[in-house]
């Protein structure tokens, strides 16, 4: 028999635990019912289980990890809570979407925002706000197109030299910037862990509880290694891995990205740069350039490197020469601090769709689903599981009609034509953005 593949990243996640311990879930070992099954412990599965338990808190909801959510893929990001669209466009139809877009990872904010306070959960959340740099000088038609675009949606916005940048960041190496203050920063593996710990009493969380099939009869049996869940309906929270557990769902792609985390900063080593407060900074091309973050605690961290995971996992050596490119790239943003040194390097996968659309909804009378983060989870996942669930639970919701004017991803290709198409893909943006690097 064929089983799912189970995602597996070689490396371990570099956040810092923070002042909050949480235990984990128990193993399912045995086999129980329920009325719904959630797979998968990230941001949209969370949010799911939880509005569904406080629309009926008579539910009987179980919630199931590969492993936990501290090692999940929404753990593993980079921190950063978007509440703007990255690509905006200028026509009537394009505002009018991006729009949605807005309204809706703004109130994926508003309810982690919620959860946090109410809650306790310490994660580092801050109201940093976003710098979005190039380092070519001299070619600005993209921060100018993104300033125009901010324009339309009457977004407050600053653009920042090079000089003024160094006072913000720390270095020369970036040419210009537009900073926007709609973005939270977070310690991604705490918020996740403090959220899956602090569910409604309906919910039942198991980790290191792997999903090998779904086998469909009078009622579904999610099949994991010591234990059958037999359940009318089921909620697949894996993204692009969902393929695995439903066949010919091939509309996202699992891709892998690599960050790093330097040690905390000492004294003498901050004395070298401006005075700063904690940041984020995303690159004008997401995948030539780099991600780069300064935290509370004098860490820096540094995302770059994308390549395809198809089946979600990692290897050492990927992991190893991502560490490489790290180095290399730090060494030279930061060339005063060639000895700060790198504590981890780590992986998550996020889900890609061949024109950004979201894979949202029931995909039959059993399943439903919501997919294609497209790399900008923490919010947009948070509020498309939440409102999944009022779908399901047939809840009346205003942004509803956001989230379905987003559209629908395109179907994919299989393998090796996906393969070759993503090789592809990624080459020519390496060569676009050959400068950003």
């Amino acid at each position: 028999m064929r089983y799912a593949s189970i995602p597996f990243n070689h490396n371990q996640l570099g956040w810092p635990e923070g002042e909050q311990h949480f235990a984990p879930h128990p193993t399912l070992r045995g086999d129980i019912t329920a009325d719904w099954v959630v797979i998968g412990a990230g941001f949209a599965g969370v949010a799911f289980a939880r509005r569904l338990a406080e629309i009926n808190p008579a539910l009987n909801i179980v919630i199931v990890d590969a492993h936990s959510a501290r090692e999940s893929s929404s753990a593993r990001n980079s921190g950063f809570v978007i509440g703007l669209p990255h690509n905006i466009g200028s026509s009537t139809a394009e505002l009018k979407k991006a729009n949605a877009y807005r309204n809706l990872l703004q109130d994926g904010i508003r309810q982690l925002e919620r959860q946090i306070d109410q809650h306790g959960i310490a994660c580092d959340w801050e109201n940093a706000g976003k710098y979005h740099c190039q380092v070519e000088r001299g070619n600005d038609r993209v921060l100018n197109e993104y300033a125009s675009h901010l324009d339309l949606m009457h977004e407050p916005y600053q653009t920042l030299e090079s000089d003024a940048l160094y006072e913000k960041l720390g270095t020369r190496f970036y040419s210009k910037g537009i900073y926007t203050p709609s973005c939270v920063l977070v310690n991604p593996a705490q918020l996740i862990s403090g959220l899956t710990h602090c569910l409604p009493e309906n919910v039942q969380s198991f980790d290191n509880t792997p999903v090998l099939e779904i086998r469909y009869g009078s009622v579904a049996e999610v099949v994991t290694p010591y234990g059958v869940i037999k359940t009318p309906k089921v909620m697949l929270a894996t993204n692009a891995l969902s393929s695995a557990l439903l066949p010919g769902m091939t509309r996202q792609a699992s891709m892998a990205t690599f960050a790093s985390i330097t040690e905390p900063l000492t004294d003498e080593q901050l004395a070298t740069l401006p005075p700063m407060q904690s940041w984020g900074l995303t690159p004008v091309n997401a995948i030539a350039g780099a991600t780069f973050r300064f935290t509370r605690d004098r860490r820096f961290l540094i995302r770059q490197h994308v390549t395809p995971a198809l089946k979600g996992q990692v290897s050492v050596e990927q992991t190893w020469h991502a560490t490489q490119l790290h180095r290399r790239l730090f060494n030279k943003v930061y060339p005063t601090l060639r000895e700060v040194n790198l504590e981890h390097t780590w992986s998550g996968t996020i889900s890609v769709t061949r024109n950004g659309a979201p894979v949202w909804g029931a995909l039959n009378e059993v399943i439903c689903t919501a997919g294609g983060c497209n790399g900008a989870g923490v919010s947009k996942q948070t509020v498309a599981g939440s409102l999944l669930a009022d779908v399901m639970l047939k809840q009346d919701n205003p942004l509803i009609a956001d989230m379905q004017s987003l559209g629908e991803a395109n179907f994919l290709p299989p393998s090796p034509i996906l393969d070759i198409g993503i090789a592809g893909s990624l080459l020519k943006e390496r060569w676009l953005g050959r400068k950003e690097a």
